[in-house]
């Protein structure tokens, strides 16, 4: 054997292996002890030595290489299981009847003229997991703190209606609407958890599989980032977070679980419910995804609790000497396991034990029907209490449990188990005769006969009722519950928008850093000011940010153990376990994580979050728009930040870079009230109204989209007798015309409103055209506003006919109408049908590249001379002035030429 100074120098797990041997003669004597242990006792047993051996190290706090996966056994042994406070028997019980009634309610959805869907087979497979943990660990809310935050498993939902129903806290005609929303309102129960249609009950929307983990994490981090600030005492929250092994394939799923490790986020526990199903086959046939997942988890720093097998295997493992039954476990694949869930006990005993006379020996004594029950561990509540109560004890890391179930358990044979199960929503006469039989309900024949199933209910003076709230009682409360006991905040007073409102002066700045100046106001706000939560991806710099890193501080729950590089500058990177800015890399998923979180905290813990996120336009809908959605699903409010937004403006940075569709993007979203501001002025008149309809008396359930640039403008001071209101709703008149005969209009939206005015001035003078122009500071609040007031008009025809804000603001105008904006035309576009007269667009469609705005602008034809040459267009469509101008127009403005074009302002970050 080659002693240590030969060995080729490596490093293991950050252990560094050639570190000077000290005492050769004693290593020797401990390798020959392995030597020996082969030799006389096996590798097996040699094997086992070892892991004994760093199990004592860790517990010694002796630094040892963590191992990438154990074997596919139960972490916990049975020897060190806590005992379990439950009573089992009235647990069994109830959980019998929570799965009854979660299958019933699905298979009734079902009768005819109905037919709306839902899952069955998920709950069933996780039921044990939800009612230990409803049982014995979730926290209510009824101490006045925001109690456990739950991210249930969304295809779970009918278990959780069916808890609820059973404690009273959904009606029976509840459980029959179930999807039916709107035909049975009031009753109607939502597909899955969704707070924004039943906000007194779900807290957290996670059906778009791979959110609710990436939600949990920084929901976690959100908890701790709130008490280190003393904003609300969480120290008692802890966050679960209940999964599909299916669910980890998403890149959401695993992407951000070195953060929950990095600082040490041992208030969350991820449970994976391993039924080794996804919605249509296995999840990994040929390999074994417990065994990957915990690689994977271990990797990223997590502790990891591996929940495989019932307690009636334990007297199995307990004779398996030579480590024969282990080593079977770990090369069988999960695509044979989920066979073995749909066959015969004899067919287990002949292909799983069948092929080692000492496997075979272990259940010589066992009847096929004793090893058709050899159970997985997920269903066995004693095992699932051991791996909660050791999730919560441990410290310093966040946990995983990756708990084994049969996907569709206790459904009979025609579910369990099988490719098919996710999508069977019915079960027939006789899998309910056979289903009732298993779970002992009480129930005839001739109730399943004549009629559709009925729901069961052991009577509210039960033993097992009472036994369920009293165990709620015990925990503080009901859950799933929201509650919403934040008060309304003091808004600051109008001085503090003052600055933004005097214009910059004879300074240049650009859009973003009006919105920070206002933003640095605020905050200074004595009574809102810690409020604010600002969120950036690696990206603050390049916002103009970086002043806020001296007094704000960038959160660090370690501080900043190390002397930084620009520590000598003004502005230099700070970091703080109290810090108020969110800096978490270039992670456009984690920041909306921490988005959501923060802007739902005035609900899940009581106390209102400002969260103010601010991200590279492009990267922002588009990216995580399904995010977004699930933001305005979780009733989150806060202000998002489009910056370097346009398809034009953004300089040199080219196609991956240049937003011409976000607002289009988000105008599909029904909670977001969005802007294209294009002065200071007008930004404080949207923020200001934004913090009143999110904070202030009857706060609503929005959050507010604000695309800002990066070119630098001078900004005029807002004008005397200013149209608050069209800023506001989305239209107002910014500069009349003062000179020229022949009428037009110019509408224009953020950037493009200077070029408007140059066009103005133009038209003026070589055209004879007198343009008013307009800033159009919300194409798509405007088209909300037409599309409601038509619904109202469909609706109501006996009444007067209401008149949509834009066509009332413009009435008075004389076009035709040119819109303008650095965005697709689509945007503009959205408002035409409710302009009163002739309309055109102008837009940036197609990719953007990389060049100066000049030439660009140029390119795609929205340049003041191009806007002046869309006017002309239409006064001559209109006979207004010859149509050889039109010729004489681009002649002269050289508008095929992209390099007559004049260059415009260059750089401008933030």
């Amino acid at each position: 054997m080659a002693s240590g100074s030969d060995r080729n120098p490596i490093i293991i797990g950050g252990l560094p292996s050639q570190v000077p041997d000290f005492d050769p003669e004693e290593t020797q004597e401990w390798l020959d002890s392995l030597d020996a242990a082969v030799d006389e006792r096996g590798r097996e047993r040699a094997r086992y030595l070892m892991l004994r051996l760093i199990e004592r190290a860790r517990e010694k706090r002796v630094a040892v290489p963590e191992m990438r996966s154990t074997d596919y056994v139960n972490t916990i042994a049975t020897k060190d299981e806590p005992f379990f406070p439950g009573n089992e028997e009235i647990e069994r019980k109830v959980l019998n009847a929570t799965r009854w009634n979660a299958a019933v309610m699905v298979s009734r959805a079902q009768r005819p003229g109905i037919g709306v869907g839902g899952h069955i087979a998920t709950f069933a497979s996780s039921a044990s997991l939800y009612d230990v943990g409803f049982n014995h660990f979730f926290r209510g809310k009824d101490e006045g703190d925001g109690g456990d935050q739950i991210f249930f498993q969304g295809h779970a939902s009918p278990g959780i209606y069916a808890r609820a129903f059973l404690l009273d806290r959904l009606s029976e005609a509840q459980l029959d609407a179930f999807r039916q929303e709107k035909s049975k309102f009031p009753n109607g129960l939502s597909s899955y958890p969704h707070p924004r249609l039943m906000p007194d009950f779900w807290e957290f929307p996670t059906v778009s599989m791979g959110l609710g983990p990436l939600g949990a994490i920084y929901q976690a981090r959100m908890n701790r980032y709130m008490e280190a600030r003393g904003i609300a005492d969480t120290s008692k929250s802890h966050v679960w977070a209940y999964l599909g092994d299916g669910e980890m394939d998403e890149p959401e799923s695993l992407g951000q679980l070195s953060i929950a490790a990095r600082e040490g986020l041992d208030n969350l526990t991820f449970v994976v419910n391993c039924n080794l199903q996804r919605l249509d086959g296995p999840v990994r046939g040929n390999g074994k995804v417990i065994q990957e997942l915990e690689s994977q988890f271990r990797g990223a720093g997590w502790n990891v609790i591996k929940l495989v097998w019932d307690r009636s295997w334990d007297p199995l493992l307990a004779q398996d000497r030579d480590g024969v039954l282990v080593n079977k476990l770990n090369t069988t694949p999960d695509g044979q396991f989920q066979t073995y869930a749909t066959e015969t006990g004899a067919y287990i005993r002949n292909h799983f034990f069948g092929d080692d006379h000492r496997l075979r020996a272990m259940v010589e004594n066992m009847t096929d029907d004793q090893i058709l029950h050899l159970g997985r561990g997920g269903h066995d509540h004693k095992k699932v209490y051991a791996a909660y109560a050791a999730a919560k004890a441990h410290k310093g890391q966040p946990t995983v449990i990756l708990a084994q179930t049969v996907k569709g358990w206790t459904l009979g044979p025609n579910f369990e188990g099988r490719n098919a199960t996710h999508q069977m929503k019915k079960l027939t006469v006789e899998d309910l005769k056979r289903f009732r039989d298993r779970l002992h309900i009480p129930i005839t024949d001739k109730q399943l006969d004549e009629g559709y199933p009925p729901y069961y209910h052991p009577g509210r003076e039960s033993e097992e009722i009472q036994y369920m709230h009293d165990r709620r009682n015990a925990l503080g409360g009901y859950v799933p519950t929201r509650v919403v006991r934040a008060k309304p905040l003091p808004l600051p007073a109008e001085k503090t928008y003052a600055a933004a409102k005097k214009g910059s002066g004879q300074q240049s700045i650009a859009t973003t850093m009006a919105f920070v100046r206002v933003l640095k106001d605020l905050m200074r706000d004595k009574e809102i000011g810690k409020r604010f939560v600002l969120i950036a991806p690696d990206e603050y710099r390049t916002f103009g940010m970086d002043a806020f890193f001296p007094s704000a501080k960038i959160y660090n729950p370690l501080g900043q153990q190390y002397e930084a590089v620009d520590r000598e500058l003004l502005l230099a990177y700070k970091e703080s376990p109290t810090g108020q800015m969110l800096h978490d890399g270039i992670s456009e998923a984690g920041c909306t994580a921490s988005l959501i979180a923060a802007g739902s905290a005035y609900a899940t813990h009581g106390e209102p979050l400002i969260p103010v996120y601010v991200f590279y336009s492009m990267f922002g809908f588009q990216r995580t728009g399904d995010q977004f959605w699930q933001m305005a699903d979780q009733l989150s409010r806060g202000f998002v930040l489009g910056a370097t937004a346009g398809r034009t403006t953004l300089t040199g940075e080219g196609l991956q870079h240049a937003d011409g569709h976000s607002q289009l993007l988000a105008s599909t979203n029904p909670g977001c009230v969005s802007y294209d501001p294009a002065f200071g002025y007008e930004i404080a008149h949207i923020v200001q109204d934004g913090l009143r309809r999110m904070y202030g008396d009857n706060a609503e359930d929005v959050f507010y989209y604000l695309t800002v640039y990066n070119e630098p403008i001078q900004h005029p001071a807002e004008p005397e007798n200013v149209d608050a209101e069209g800023i506001l709703k989305g239209i107002y008149r910014f500069k009349e015309g003062e000179k020229g005969e022949i009428a037009a209009q110019i509408m224009a939206s953020g950037v493009a409103v200077p070029w408007a005015v140059e066009a103005q001035r133009i038209l003026a003078d070589e055209w004879n055209v007198k343009a008013d122009v307009w800033s159009a500071t919300s194409w798509n609040e405007l088209r909300r506003d037409a599309v409601a007031v038509d619904e109202y008009n469909l609706l109501h025809p006996e009444e007067e006919m209401r008149v949509p804000y834009v066509t009332q603001k413009l009435s008075g105008a004389q076009g035709p109408f040119v819109a303008v904006s650095d965005w697709m035309r689509s945007v503009p576009d959205q408002i035409s049908r409710w302009v009163p007269g002739p309309y055109t667009s102008l837009g940036a469609d197609g990719f953007g590249f990389a060049d100066t705005r000049g030439a660009a602008r140029r390119y795609f034809h929205i340049d003041a001379q191009s806007i002046v040459l869309a006017v002309l267009t239409e006064l001559a469509r209109d006979g207004k002035i010859d149509r050889s101008a039109l010729k004489q127009a681009v002649d002269r403005y050289q508008l095929l030429d992209v390099t007559a074009a004049d260059p415009g302002a260059a750089g401008g970050d933030a």
